[in-house]
């Protein structure tokens, strides 16, 4: 059985296993609970993560809305090619479009505002340094209410990418929250370093089962105008140095010149998803590999309603990730019945049993080849019976009952 922690006020640790809760005995009549953090007209993971969850925060009976941002990255900042979704508001949730993350006059209007309603909870998303300014002084400002509680939903803790002042930005963030719910042991243990003493539990990353329901393969592929035969490994998710794509296109060379590989299998590398930062060294390291033909790239933003094609037109997804705490594409992988190859990094392993719902590499070329040799060798018929009984671990109403036990 896969274990949590929690933190006590006496600062000794309790075991939680992950499938019951520990808040089973704890008052969960209806809260009032406002979310801090991205969500539609902003597009990506964490706003369809915070989507999901007010939707299940009100299927349990709580009121929910969430306060999303006006601007959530100056456009220098921004990597990517818009920060807004192109498609329609989610329904049936409160979202209000107020926080502007570079105007502290702003972060006083709506930490009064936020006070004035007194929720019961507020929830806040933490993943990166640069919003610790925004969302302490906002908190603080809630806190003088003597009322609501603050829970931080933290993604990160310690950066993938360290900049000046994450360490201050930080401090001053975790200051006025009152406990902490992580997806990764690692980031469990980051904090550590910035609120030893504050309650705090590891619940796994829920599924996200709010894209749509798992669809054939021949299906997915002609939707996505792929050739049917043939197998498919998907790499899905904005492109950064740290998530190792560039190991895994060294891989795929091996693959190229493995006889055994060229003999047996027909290998393509579907990479999916936009560039963080700059294309050129990539579209070149490829072109030194000589592996154009083995690739199929559809580098621009996934839209949530296409997100279960590329998922479900895949064979094998593959994180060759050189560091990380928890992956969102762990969960979706999990939803659409895929098996997984994770780098033995951070919190991946942790989440993809080893032989069972996939197979665990070394963050090296030669080891991503030889996992992909041995997952095709084995089968999808070996995988899919492990990953369908452990995906039932990763509930969102498990990840409800914590949040508003913690507090």
């Amino acid at each position: 059985m896969e274990i949590c922690w929690a933190k006590q006020s006496d600062n000794t640790r309790r075991k939680l296993p992950i499938n019951t809760s520990a808040t089973a005995f704890v008052n969960q009549s209806s809260k009032n609970i406002i979310i801090i953090g991205p969500a539609h007209p902003l597009r990506g993971g964490l706003a369809s993560f915070n989507e999901r969850l007010a939707l299940e925060l009100q299927n349990q009976g709580h009121e929910v809305s969430i306060y999303t941002f006006s601007l959530q990255y100056p456009g220098f900042l921004f990597p990517g090619t818009t920060q807004f979704s192109s498609e329609p508001a989610p329904a049936g949730i409160k979202i209000k479009v107020a926080i502007n993350s570079v105007n502290p006059f702003n972060w006083i209007k709506i930490g009064r505002k936020i006070k004035t309603e007194k929720p019961d909870i507020v929830l806040v998303r933490y993943w990166l340094p640069f919003m610790g300014p925004c969302l302490g002084t906002i908190l603080r400002i809630v806190k003088k209410n003597r009322h609501s509680k603050v829970v931080c939903l933290a993604d990160n803790i310690i950066p993938h990418e360290k900049r000046p002042g994450d360490l201050v930005f930080t401090k001053y963030f975790v200051k006025p929250v009152d406990a902490f719910i992580t997806m990764s042991e690692k980031v469990l243990k980051d904090l550590e370093i910035f609120a030893p003493l504050k309650p705090a539990v590891y619940v796994a990353h829920p599924l996200y089962d709010n894209f749509g329901d798992k669809i054939g393969k021949e299906e997915s592929r002609r939707k996505l105008h792929i050739n049917k035969d043939g197998y498919i490994i998907l790499f899905f998710g904005f492109i950064r140095k740290y998530k190792g794509l560039d190991i895994l296109l060294d891989a795929m060379k091996l693959l190229q010149t493995n006889k055994i590989r060229k003999s047996t299998f027909n290998i393509k590398l579907l990479i999916a998803g936009e560039f963080y930062e700059d294309r050129k060294p990539y579209d070149l390291q490829v072109k030194t590999l000589g592996i154009e033909n083995d690739l199929i790239l559809r580098t621009e933003f996934i839209p949530d309603s296409e997100v279960k094609y590329y998922l479900c037109a895949a064979d094998l997804v593959v994180q060759p990730y050189r560091n990380a705490t928890q992956s969102g594409v762990t969960p979706l992988a999990y939803h659409f019945e895929v098996p997984m190859i994770v780098t033995n990094v951070g919190g991946l392993p942790a989440l993809v049993p080893d032989n069972k719902v996939g197979l665990i590499a070394e963050p090296n070329a030669a080891s991503l080849a030889e996992k992909i040799i041995e997952y095709f060798t084995k089968g999808e018929a070996h995988f899919l019976p492990y990953l369908r009984e452990e995906k039932k671990k990763y509930s969102w109403e498990f990840m409800v009952k914590e949040i508003i036990g913690i507090v």
